[in-house]
């Protein structure tokens, strides 16, 4: 009985969709539009206070058909708008309207309205974002908490807003980072077989007429060749069911995850960023929790998510243990071995300062700066590396084709 009270209790979730409507203006124009909406009565509520004749509404898709995918960025601008709103004086569900109509993105200012909807049911706003996982975490929902108890939410939705900026913009770093050199190589294999199975054998069927034993460069090549020409789609099957294999085993297997992630840690150059850009986020992170009044174990706990690597997500956890237990954060740092010394000095200096925040946000201004360094500089050295690649490879292949025409030349 008591759990059929509580489920009469709790707010439905409304259904929302895009409906397309076309009808008439105040002056006799014609005029049409797209709103999301639960209903189609609320449709018609809307318009008709807007002194608009409506002649069609046609409802097109649900929240998830359509209506564009919701990224990071949306994420953010949405903390920015609400901050101003909320400092501007205006309440929160009239602040959520206003938002929902600016916004372009329909699967967005759906959401917002969803938002919206939960917190007019008698949820808080914190509350409401706890329901909607997927795009809002641990850290944006316990800063706004945060905000609530101590009424500076637009503060708080501010700092979350210039938080995910600066995540997003190591992101991006790191991202660089790893496409650039993976796109090279994919151009350098792709262009080698390219000749191999296309190009080696018009060579062949030539050699093939000149009756004389062909040098072992060019045999090679074209027993290369064979052997693209047989296994090439085998190959590519081979690379693909590779990267389903990782993707799928990091997915279902933490053990391998937290593997994969240590082998990523030790790859030259791009290690050291990855390594880098870990501490930056793990610093950040726990700047902004710490700073906003959220207890240091509970930052720890969202610091560990958002640290995006597996080893320095069970450092940050061990870390989480020993400081429960009474332990100082600089001292925990440096039992796991993970962090680099200037990192832990940083944090021990915050902690007998009392400004560990500020402190942290130093920690991590100095290894973005870091990560930013060593992508440039990866990228400078890449270029040269990659023209030398390109060129033994696809001269080293122009030169084997060309060889016994050379030697026919000089015998001549």
């Amino acid at each position: 009985m008591a759990t059929q009270t509580q489920q009469m209790k709790a707010p439905q979730r409304i259904k929302l969709y895009r409906w397309h409507w076309a009808g008439k203006g105040p002056n006799g124009r014609k005029v049409s539009g797209e709103v999301v909406a639960g209903h189609k009565a609320e449709v018609e509520r809307e318009l008709s206070g807007q002194n608009i004749m409506v002649k069609t509404i046609r409802r097109k898709s649900g929240l998830t058909g359509g209506m564009g995918r919701i990224k990071p960025r949306d994420i953010m601008l949405f903390a920015r708008q609400m901050a101003t709103m909320i400092r501007a004086g205006i309440p929160v569900l009239q602040a959520f309207s206003v938002v929902a109509e600016s916004l372009k993105k329909p699967a967005m200012s759906a959401l917002v309205q969803e938002l919206m909807n939960e917190v007019a049911a008698g949820s808080s706003f914190s509350a409401a974002l706890r329901k909607h996982p997927q795009h809002f975490d641990r850290l944006f929902a316990n800063m706004v908490e945060a905000g609530e108890q101590s009424g500076s939410l637009d503060r708080m939705l501010e700092r979350v807003a210039s938080y995910k900026e600066k995540i997003e913009s190591l992101k991006s770093r790191v991202k660089k980072a790893l496409y650039y050199p993976a796109a090279v190589i994919a151009v350098g294999v792709g262009v080698t077989a390219l000749l191999l199975i296309k190009v080696v054998p018009q060579f062949e069927s030539l050699f093939h007429g000149f009756g004389a034993e062909l040098p072992a460069m060019t045999q090679m090549t074209i027993a290369l060749s064979e052997f693209a020409q047989q296994y090439w789609s085998w190959g590519i099957g081979l690379a693909v069911a590779m990267v389903i294999f990782i993707r799928q085993g990091m997915k279902r297997s933490p053990a391998f995850a937290y593997r994969m992630h240590g082998l990523a840690l030790k790859i030259p150059v791009i290690g050291d960023i990855l390594d880098k850009s870990s501490v930056a986020r793990y610093s950040r992170t726990l700047a902004t929790t710490f700073g906003a009044g959220v207890p240091l174990v509970e930052s720890l706990d969202t610091a560990a998510g958002a640290s995006g690597n597996e080893v320095y997500e069970r450092a940050i956890r061990q870390i989480r243990e020993d400081v429960a237990t009474g332990q100082q954060l600089h001292f925990a740092m440096r039992l796991t071995d993970r962090f680099p010394a200037l990192a832990v000095q940083m944090v021990g200096i915050g902690e007998e300062s009392g400004a560990l925040d500020a402190m942290l946000n130093r920690v991590a201004d100095y290894y973005e700066e870091e990560v930013d360094n060593k992508v440039d500089a990866l990228t400078s050295l890449l270029e040269p590396f990659i023209i030398v690649i390109l060129g033994v490879l696809v001269g080293g292949l122009v030169v084997s084709m060309y060889l016994p025409i050379f030697e026919l030349g000089t015998a001549i």
